[in-house]
């Protein structure tokens, strides 16, 4: 488990997540923002000009089995900084140059507890998908298997009150 669980306020929380990646800035910066690399590792199809801050966005489902959402970009700083608006929550990427690798760190803010343990899962799950993608290599895993094998940790980490929300249901199937 490495998404770390903070309360920003009464109200608001944020999952961040920190990963080293063994590439450049520029090569991670185009998997988060090119629609042919966000196919390989991000949950959702994403519609819009991410490059543009105040574009509106629409969050589609693969196969289209649930209705879609919307959002907006909030913030864009090329090529170190996304920042968007996810259906309720904001999702920021920034990304650290470190002689020809780089730090990534996702954080999604929210403001539904429950839903924390859940979400943690997915952003691991979508990162290790990122890491494979930027590597070049195939899982060993479907989206699916490596969700619930890191969820336990999750709800044990975060506790009850933050585990009220279970399997998207693509992890439960």
């Amino acid at each position: 488990m490495n998404g770390k669980l903070e309360a920003l306020d009464a109200d608001r929380w944020t999952l961040r997540f920190e990963r080293h990646l063994a590439h450049p800035v520029e090569k991670v910066w185009r998997a988060l923002t090119e629609a042919e690399q966000l196919r390989s590792w991000f949950p959702h199809r994403i519609v819009g000009d991410l490059l543009t801050p105040g574009a509106a966005l629409r969050f589609e489902y693969p196969n289209g089995e649930y209705p879609a959402f919307e959002g907006t970009v909030l913030r864009v700083e090329e090529p170190t900084l996304l920042e968007f608006q996810w259906a309720t929550d904001t999702i920021r990427f920034e990304l650290v140059a470190d002689d020809g690798s780089c730090t990534l760190t996702l954080t999604d803010t929210f403001d539904e507890l429950g839903k924390a343990a859940r979400d943690g899962a997915g952003w691991h799950t979508c990162l290790d998908f990122l890491e494979a993608a930027l590597d070049a290599a195939t899982p060993s895993f479907t989206s699916s298997e490596r969700w619930q094998s890191v969820h336990p940790g999750y709800v044990k980490a975060f506790g009850p009150a933050a585990s009220t929300l279970g399997p998207p249901e693509a992890a439960s199937a």
